[in-house]
């Protein structure tokens, strides 16, 4: 009976953390996607919220390599490991989002990258045609949440999630 449990909370972990993955992938894509295709140009805390997706993403993927390995401690402690950096990046989107709405003010320290020109000539025109991005004044809204609210909302699912399969993954070590 025992083994029956302890297999079942392993595979529960397991695809708890591959749907992690899988939207963790899927968000840091749209992400690009909506930059290098949309054309939606960042602003600097943007850039920021990345971080937990770029560092998530291979981190989960190890927590199932663990977790196939039998390391169910270790891939446990990797899962609460990810959670805590998708909790940061949830706090780290109120910050910004309570910054579009008006609820206090961003960062000053707020203002986009730009290119920097090789001419001297064109220095003039292309500081005229640059547009910053700024972090409290959203590009996109969609069913009334900007990219910032947005990743609030999936930040804090991935969180729970890596959180839950962290869980699963200690309570499924065999004591022997």
């Amino acid at each position: 009976m025992r083994s029956e449990q302890v297999s079942a909370l392993k595979l529960h972990a397991y695809q708890l953390g591959g749907w992690m993955l899988f939207l963790a992938a899927a968000v840091i894509l749209a992400a690009l996607a909506f930059e290098y295709i949309g054309q939606y140009a960042p602003c600097p805390l943007c850039f920021v919220q990345r971080y937990a997706y770029y560092a998530g993403v291979p981190l989960l993927f190890v927590s199932l390599i663990l977790l196939s390995a039998e390391k169910t401690r270790l891939a446990a402690l990797v899962f609460f490991l990810v959670s805590l950096v998708f909790l940061a990046n949830s706090g780290l989107g109120v910050y910004q989002a309570g910054a579009e709405y008006g609820f206090w003010p961003g960062p000053q320290t707020c203002s986009g990258g730009q290119e920097i020109t090789t001419s001297a000539d064109s220095l003039l025109a292309d500081l005229q045609k640059t547009k910053v991005p700024r972090c409290d004044q959203p590009d996109f809204w969609f069913l009334g949440l900007s990219f910032a609210g947005w990743n609030v909302l999936i930040s804090f699912v991935i969180f729970v999630g890596a959180l839950k399969a962290a869980f699963a993954s200690a309570g499924s070590r065999q004591v022997v």
